[in-house]
């Protein structure tokens, strides 16, 4: 399992999760990994942090956290029970398939994971940037279904 940011400017880090993700374990994750990312690449404070409604994401010491943080960054929250429309799936979706058509194949878990290290930094900017512009779009469909499947 992983854990991964990203921005329209750039790709953040790709955090290796042993275990299963806690609130707890989040909690480690988000001062050292998402405040070092949110505050290099929008020092300006205006960033906006996205995440699903995963049960360690929505934790109160996770939630906690994130409030006690709002003036370094803004946290956009989900609404219960909501469509994902989260760019990140698609990200991963692009991921995986480079590494599945990897020729030779990894072979062992830590080959899996240098693959899917490097493949994660070659993901190109403009893609970043198109999964961001279509938001907008992606909201729209939303709506026009009430929250139904969409393409997206």
């Amino acid at each position: 399992m992983v854990w991964d940011v990203c921005s329209w400017l750039d790709m953040g880090s790709l955090i290796r999760l042993e275990t299963t993700l806690s609130g707890g374990r989040y909690l480690i994750i988000l001062p050292g990994h998402l405040h070092s990312f949110m505050s290099i690449v929008h020092s300006d404070g205006l960033g906006q942090f996205h995440q699903d409604n995963a049960a360690p994401h929505a934790s109160r010491v996770a939630t906690k956290w994130l409030q006690e943080h709002s003036s370094d960054f803004r946290h956009f929250q989900w609404p219960p029970k909501s469509t994902e429309m989260n760019i990140i799936e698609d990200i991963r979706d692009a991921l995986l398939h480079v590494v599945y058509n990897r020729s030779p194949p990894p072979r062992t878990s830590m080959d899996l994971w240098t693959v899917m290290k490097d493949e994660w930094c070659e993901l190109p900017p403009r893609y970043l940037q198109t999964l961001v512009e279509s938001m907008p779009h992606r909201v729209e469909a939303l709506l026009c279904v009430r929250g139904g499947p969409t393409r997206y």
